[in-house]
C-alpha cells in the first residue's frame, strides 16, 4: 500500500504522536522488494489502527510529507530517498467468519490467501504468491490469472485524512477498475486500515478458472472448478517460473512484479497498433487482444516489450530485464533507483517507438517519475 504527499492541513491543535517505533534518517531500501531507495528522515512502525492514525494526524497537522509503506512490493523510492516521515504499516488481525473475511492493511496477503484455501473457501485462490500487504490490495485493484480482489470486496475502512475521520467504502464506492480505484485516484486523502471480502463456500472447490494458461496446465476447461488447493499451487508454480514468487536468493524476483500495466486502447488507438505490427512483424502478425469494454481492447504489455527487442535478460547493467518474464524490471544486487528508471525509459522510449503504444508503470513512484 502506498500513498504520498500532504495535504491541507487540518485545523484545531497537533496532536502528539502516542508511543510507536521511531527510527531517525531511517533506511527505506530494506522495506522494497526492489530493495532500493534512500532513507526516509523518520520511519514509524505502527501496529494499531489507532497508532496509524495518530501518525498519520501528527504528520498532516504538522504539514510534514507523509509516505505509507505496506509490503513495500509497489514502491520505487528515489536514490535520495523520503524527506519526511515514513509509515510503516504492520498491523495485525484475521477474522473469518462464514464466508466473510475481515483483513487487517498490515497482513502479510500470501498468508491470508493460504488461510483461505484451508478454510475451504474460494475467490482470491489464483492470487496466490503476490506480494505486499492486505491493505495494497484494493489500492492497486490486485489481479492476476482471471481474478480481481475487486469481485470479492465488499468493505474497505479507511482512514480520510481529508475529513479527519475512519469511513468506511463499499465496494462499490471504491471505484474499481483495471489496476485503479478511487484510493489509486486520490493518492493523498485515504489510508487503508481494513479490508472486507465475501468469499465462496464451493465445496471445496475453487472459483471458475478463467485464466487460458491456469486452465491449461490444470488440464481443464475455462470455466471448469478444480480443488482450491490445485489452483493455489499451479498458480504459485507459474508465478514462481516467471521471478514472481520473492526468493531473496533469486534476483529476478528483486522487482515489482509487472512493472508496467497492460494498455487498453480504444478502437482508432488499436487500430493505428495493428498497423505498427503488421509493418514491424510482417502481413501476418497477430497482437495479443482482449475485450476491455466497449470500445476497448487490452494488450499485452510483456509481448510488446519482448517484441520491441527488450529480451529477457536485457540490459548490462546492474539493473536489467528478468531472465524469466519481460515485464519484471530487476535489481541485480547493487543496482540503484536511477538505474532501474533509465531501464524503464529505455524499454518506454523503445516499445513506443516501434508501436506507438506508451507503456505506464504500475509501481508507485516516490521523489522520482519515468
Amino acid at each position: 500500500m502506498s500513498c504520498s504527499g500532504t495535504p491541507p492541513s487540518r485545523s484545531g491543535p497537533s496532536r502528539s504522536l502516542a508511543p510507536v517505533h521511531v527510527l531517525h534518517d531511517a533506511p527505506l531500501a530494506p522495506l522494497t522488494t526492489f530493495r532500493l531507495g534512500g532513507p526516509a528522515t523518520r520511519l514509524v512502525t505502527a501496529t494499531t489502527d489507532a497508532e496509524v492514525i495518530d501518525a498519520v494526524r501528527e504528520a498532516d497537522d504538522s504539514g510534514t510529507p507523509l509516505l505509507i509503506i505496506g509490503g513495500g512490493s509497489n514502491l520505487v523510492i528515489g536514490d535520495k530517498g523520503f524527506d519526511g516521515t515514513a509509515l510503516r504499516i504492520a498491523t495485525q488481525g484475521v477474522a473469518l467468519s462464514g464466508t466473510t473475511l475481515e483483513l487487517a492493511a498490515g497482513e502479510i496477503w500470501t498468508d491470508a490467501v493460504a488461510r483461505t484455501v484451508e478454510a475451504g473457501l474460494a475467490g482470491i485462490e489464483c492470487l496466490a504468491g503476490i506480494p505486499g500487504s492486505a491493505g495494497a490490495t484494493p489500492i492497486q485493484n490486485v489481479g492476476a490469472y482471471g481474478q480481481e480482489v475487486s469481485s470479492t470486496i465488499t468493505e474497505v475502512t479507511a482512514y480520510d485524512r481529508r475529513a479527519g475521520e475512519t469511513v468506511t467504502l463499499t465496494g462499490e464506492e471504491c471505484a474499481f477498475s483495471y489496476r485503479h480505484s478511487r484510493f489509486k485516484a486520490d493518492p493523498e486523502r485515504y489510508v487503508v486500515l481494513r479490508v472486507r471480502f465475501e468469499l465462496e463456500d464451493a465445496a471445496g472447490l475453487s472459483a471458475p478458472v478463467r485464466y487460458a494458461e491456469t486452465a491449461r496446465v490444470l488440464g481443464v476447461e475455462p470455466g471448469d472448478r478444480v480443488p482450491l488447493a490445485d489452483a493455489r499451487e499451479t498458480v504459485l508454480r507459474l508465478r514462481a517460473g516467471k521471478g514472481m514468487v520473492l526468493d531473496p536468493e533469486d534476483h529476478d524476483t528483486w522487482s515489482a512484479g509487472s512493472f508496467f500495466t497492460n494498455p487498453i486502447l480504444g478502437e482508432e488507438r488499436f487500430a493505428a497498433f495493428q498497423a505498427r505490427v503488421r509493418e514491424h512483424l510482417g502481413a501476418d502478425a497477430v497482437p495479443p487482444a482482449y475485450p476491455a469494454g466497449e470500445g476497448l481492447t487490452k494488450t499485452s504489455a510483456a509481448w510488446l516489450i519482448d517484441k520491441a527487442g527488450f529480451t529477457k535478460g536485457y540490459g548490462t547493467g546492474p539493473a536489467r530485464i528478468s531472465t524469466k518474464h519481460t515485464l519484471a524490471l530487476t535489481n541485480r544486487g547493487d543496482a540503484t533507483t536511477e538505474d532501474l528508471l533509465a531501464l524503464a525509459r529505455e524499454v518506454v522510449a523503445g516499445v513506443r517507438d516501434v508501436f506507438g503504444v506508451t507503456l505506464v508503470n504500475e509501481p508507485v513512484t516516490v521523489g522520482v517519475s519515468l
